[in-house]
């Protein structure tokens, strides 16, 4: 959990004119919800939420919000942060609340580290899946999944099941799918021009006759 502070304030009117009207004061309007609490509206200072802007990684991040000076905190995440396609400004903002002691879906970006031995052989790495979805407690989420690359040659592949997970972190998944490969050589593939038969194979005048 980020420990970040947000302070909020409830407000009673909405539609577009009370909106703007909230912006011209430098305030964002926004609604808490969650699956144990009907949705409130609140209204939150600019300033707050550029600050947290800039940490970065607002999908995978728990803050504390205060609401109306409350002495509680209520732990959320940021579900949806609408701006203004031109201006950029800031037009709307949705919590959600999370419970602490249950796990929760977030995507997490996949970190490649190390170079393949079929890189350096002349191999191309092709990233597949470059975020994952990880099911995880709020207070346990990773800033990334790190997968060392070092040891991969030429065909190798990585799946999400080869992935090793601390903590109690899952990856779910139906199906044993592709994070990442080593593919072919570049070299191997232009040695074989468009039309010209792969060795093996017999060439259109060698082919047997039906």
């Amino acid at each position: 959990m980020d420990n970040v502070e947000l302070k909020a304030a409830t407000r009673t009117t909405k539609g577009n004119s009370p909106a703007r009207a909230l912006r011209r004061q430098g305030l964002v309007p926004a609604v808490l919800y969650g699956p144990d609490s009907p949705p409130s509206m609140l209204a939150i200072q600019v300033s707050e939420l550029d600050t947290i802007i800039k940490r970065g990684g607002l999908g995978r991040s728990v803050f504390n919000l205060y609401v109306d000076g409350g002495q509680s905190a209520k732990p959320v995440m940021i579900k949806e942060l609408q701006t203004h396609p031109l201006s950029k400004t800031l037009l709307h903002v949705d919590f959600y609340e999370v419970s602490m002691d249950r796990k929760i879906h977030v995507n997490v970006p996949v970190i490649i580290t190390g170079k393949s031995i079929g890189v350096e052989n002349g191999g191309m790495l092709q990233i597949i899946c470059r975020e994952l979805e990880v099911t995880c407690l709020p207070n346990a989420i990773p800033s990334n999944i790190t997968i060392d690359i070092t040891n991969l040659d030429i065909g190798d592949t990585v799946h999400v099941e080869d992935i090793p997970l601390s903590g109690n972190i899952e990856i779910p998944h139906e199906t044993n799918f592709t994070v990442l490969t080593v593919s072919t050589t570049k070299r191997e593939i232009e040695a074989v021009a468009p039309g010209e038969p792969v060795e093996g194979e017999p060439s259109e005048e060698e082919s047997p006759e039906a």
